[in-house]
């Protein structure tokens, strides 16, 4: 290969994986945040809505949209101090700032009308993710009876300049219909009457862009494509990594599995790291053959020792990956089953897009190792090398907080 195509290659990777890197900050999902809501029957043939919202959040953008400088000092010493008592004090003492704040970006409706709300009790004080969560309880007065409520938000705004991307994920068991929906800036509102394609596009489309916008995740998917030497690996590790992935995730919808955030994020550092080192260790090791085979498999896969390894591998890390989806929609107590088909959409569109850059990225890798096989090499090794480091660079960020 010549110097000119060699150094084109490793121009061109290297400025993607820079681009791909520094685009995102050490946590892979952003500055963001989730807002959780039950919508239900109240009391007097109201409707009650119980809001579970990012407590540090939430008291920065009331004291910023009421102008409450009070509420800002007592919330974030509260905060900074750890005492849930103190949280929980300070939006009772400002109340009416922090219920100004919610209903001004959230509302219920009623046959085309606005309901008329009212806080239920005090703020009270829970834990998402190890982050602190404030509730809020609001019943809705209604003039207009029907099955048709429609519940509109627009909490934590990134014209606030806090935190992008914010998603407010709801539960409803009201007019005789039960489910749930998502609720972003793309799509403020939905009705209680939805249809059920309706409900099942959200959370479709709230996967997709999880992955879409989950930097670590596609670099990981990368490191898969670049290391596998033939389209029956891309495959079956996409597979292993899917059904390790959905065993995970499930079960921490399920209650069943809880692991920190903290240690989580790390080892999906971690995991891009090692699958992608994993391909320059076989690069340094066999040079020009590093795609070959070695001496084939019995079984039906056909897999040499080399392709089992590297799925075992794959597969664990894919256990991993499971959590870090999970975290994306703040599950940390177990999920009520009205929410379980919805969780499996969000997954169905996790693996969509998955498959879609894999059937786009890995053919044309195949077809430039069949047309040059060294500019094959230079290609995958350089992006290889550019996901390592980046992964290293998340792994130290995260587990030491640097």
């Amino acid at each position: 290969m010549s110097q000119r195509v060699r150094r084109a290659v490793i121009g061109t990777a290297a400025a993607v994986i820079a681009f791909l890197g520094l685009a995102q900050p050490a946590q892979a999902h952003g500055f963001s945040s989730t807002v959780y809501v039950n919508v239900t029957s109240g009391d007097e043939g109201r409707t009650r809505t119980t809001l579970e919202l990012e407590y540090d959040l939430f008291v920065v953008s009331t004291a910023d949209y009421q102008h409450d400088d009070a509420l800002f000092k007592e919330g974030t010493a509260a905060f900074d101090a750890g005492d849930k008592k103190a949280q929980g004090a300070a939006l009772d003492a400002h109340a009416a700032s922090a219920v100004a704040y919610v209903t001004k970006r959230f509302s219920v409706s009623s046959g085309g009308k606005a309901c008329t709300p009212s806080q239920v009790g005090g703020f009270t004080m829970g834990q998402r993710e190890g982050v602190p969560y404030a509730g809020l309880t609001l019943d809705w007065a209604c003039a207009a009876e029907g099955d048709d409520h429609e519940v509109r938000g627009g909490l934590f705004a990134d014209s606030e300049g806090y935190v992008k991307g914010v998603k407010t994920i709801v539960t409803y068991d009201l007019d005789g219909r039960s489910g749930s929906a998502a609720i972003d800036a793309e799509h403020p509102s939905f009705s209680i009457s939805q249809t059920w394609y309706e409900r099942f596009w959200e959370f479709f489309r709230l996967g997709a862009e999880h992955l879409l916008t989950g930097i670590d995740h596609i670099l990981f998917l990368l490191a898969l494509i670049a290391g596998s030497r033939r389209p029956r690996e891309i495959v079956l590790a996409a597979t292993s990594f899917t059904l390790a992935h959905s065993v995970t995730f499930m079960l921490a919808a399920l209650g069943v599995v809880d692991v920190p955030s903290r240690i989580v994020e790390p080892v999906i550092a971690l995991s891009i790291a090692v699958v992608a080192g994993w391909h320059l260790w076989r690069i340094w090791r066999r040079r020009g053959h590093a795609t070959d085979l070695e001496t084939a498999g019995g079984g039906h896969f056909s897999l040499d020792r080399a392709g089992w390894s590297r799925l075992g591998v794959v597969f664990c890390f894919g256990l991993v990956h499971g959590l870090g989806f999970a975290g994306a929609l703040g599950i940390e107590a177990a999920w009520s089953w009205t929410l379980l088909w919805s969780l499996l959409v969000f997954n169905v569109g996790i693996e969509t897009v998955q498959l879609a850059i894999i059937a786009v990225v890995f053919p044309v890798l195949i077809l430039l190792r069949r047309r040059s096989p060294v500019a094959g090499l230079w290609t995958t090794g350089v992006i290889s090398a550019g996901v390592a480091a980046m992964g290293l660079v998340w792994f130290v960020q995260r587990a030491f907080g640097v």
